[in-house]
């Protein structure tokens, strides 16, 4: 049997700009953490010919043909000429459609889990770009780049997205006093709303696309915030970095009707009057998780259990995407 984990994510600024829809024109920017909450894939040798695949649902077909699970059928579509007899488990720490990342880094586990069956080395910008590949060019999804990298790498990055795809990950070289205060003063709750990310990321897409101006604009935007926050981080002032992190949010709520609600709007105002400096929805936006930057973390985290949110306590991961038993 092997085991592989992969790692899910926080997008600490410039979140937007990694869809292909505008890096393929403007290049884009951002900074993103993997955290200790994981992706697992857990793939063996059946003595049928068959394969088996246990997901939220589980599938029993002879052929990779016959597997509906899309990213699942075309992973094993590369990597086999024939169909294989295989059976592939998958659990989380986390729901899907959170905003974590979890679409990414179910990719990046499935596909190191497939080379290691397969006794085949793969470097960790190679697993980024074939869980890239499979998304985006085969699937055809709404979906960018930050995902599968923060997953295949680990760690506190930031990621340039340039014209041609082409991709740079830096690693984000913060003080230790920082890094502690980063890793204490962020507090993600959930909202208890799931989404699509493809669907939110849709109308986005579309207009990027298009050329829409205010779109365009409102991402050129985004791209400059996530330049002020990788240099907030370095310099150590947080305060800065939390107020961003509000900025960031009122411009991601005007590109799409889907990226708050009413609800996540007065949890947003109660958590601002109960200590948070900033905030913003993880991922694509439309639910999944509240994160908030404080001080007063324990002033925030009663205002927020009060209206029945909980919390999820996370460190960073600076392993990213790896094997753990073979």
């Amino acid at each position: 049997m092997i085991i592989v984990r992969s790692p899910l994510r926080i997008s600490l600024g410039g979140g937007g700009t990694d869809l292909p829809s505008y890096y393929s024109n403007h290049e884009g920017f951002l900074i993103a953490a993997a955290i200790n909450k994981y992706v697992y894939i857990m793939l063996q040798r059946t003595f049928g010919r068959e394969i088996i695949l246990k997901y939220s649902k589980m599938e029993h077909v002879q052929s990779i043909e016959e597997v509906q699970h899309p990213i699942i059928r075309e992973a094993l579509s590369i990597a086999f000429d024939s169909d294989p007899n295989i059976e592939i488990t998958s659990v989380a720490d986390v729901p899907s459609g959170t905003g974590l990342g979890s679409s990414g880094s179910f990719s990046c586990a499935l596909l190191l889990a497939i080379h290691s069956y397969n006794k085949r080395f793969i470097s960790r910008e190679v697993l980024a770009e074939e869980a890239c590949h499979i998304e985006i060019d085969l699937l055809k999804d709404p979906v960018g780049k930050q995902d599968p990298y923060v997953s295949a790498f680990g760690g506190i990055n930031e990621f340039k997205f340039y014209k041609n795809g082409k991709v740079d990950v830096e690693p984000l070289m913060l003080k230790e006093e920082v890094l502690n205060s980063l890793q204490d003063n962020l507090l993600l709750f959930f909202t208890d709303y799931s989404r699509s990310s493809a669907e939110v990321l849709r109308e986005q897409d579309t207009r990027t696309r298009e050329e829409d101006k205010s779109m365009i604009d409102n991402l050129h935007f985004i791209k400059e915030l996530g330049l002020k926050s990788k240099s907030a981080l370095k310099s150590g002032d947080l305060d800065k970095f939390a107020e961003l992190m509000n900025v960031h949010w009122e411009y991601k709520k005007q590109r799409g009707s889907s990226m708050s609600n009413d609800r996540i709007d007065k949890l947003y105002d109660i958590a601002k009057k109960n200590g948070a400096l900033g905030g913003k929805l993880v991922g694509a936006g439309g639910g999944g998780f509240l994160m908030f930057y404080t001080n007063e973390n324990m002033k925030l985290r009663r205002a927020m259990s009060s209206e029945g949110l909980r919390e999820l306590p996370f460190n960073f991961d600076f392993e990213g995407t790896k094997v753990i038993f073979q």
